[in-house]
């Protein structure tokens, strides 16, 4: 049913997706399909890296761990924004095109009241997507 599953991660937090990481690996091992990690950067220095390549190695890296770690096929997929904070909505779902997934399977908080200021960008993606979207609560 499907082929690609594209997971987006945040590499400064990675210990706090480990609902969305097991889901997306037991549905790949269930459908035979691999996994796409993506993550956004923007080309200035962070706290993740200096430069987007160092952040495509620590992705790749991630990936590789994650693959090892649950036994499944999985890439990495950096994109890149002028200001992730303000677009991040809008590159993965660019992202959901470039890596051909066809489900995407991302962690989310518990909804709060700033919620219904700004909305959740698993809602946003989910509303937007042309994929099927598993929103994981955290």
């Amino acid at each position: 049913m499907f082929k690609t599953i594209m997971t987006p991660v945040d590499m400064a937090h990675p210990k706090d997706l480990s609902k969305s990481l097991q889901c997306s690996a037991d549905l790949a091992k269930h459908y035979g399909a691999k996994i796409v990690f993506v993550a956004v950067t923007s080309t200035t220095p962070g706290s993740v890296a200096h430069t987007p390549e160092e952040f495509k190695t620590k992705l790749e890296a991630f990936a590789q761990e994650q693959a090892e770690a649950h036994g499944v096929d999985a890439t990495a997929h950096m994109a890149i924004s002028h200001d992730p904070t303000s677009d991040v909505d809008d590159v993965l779902l660019k992202a959901v095109t470039d890596t051909g997934a066809d489900l995407v399977v991302m962690q989310s908080h518990m909804p709060n009241i700033m919620d219904y200021v700004w909305p959740s960008n698993g809602g946003k993606i989910a509303e937007h997507a042309k994929s099927s979207v598993m929103v994981v609560r955290g």
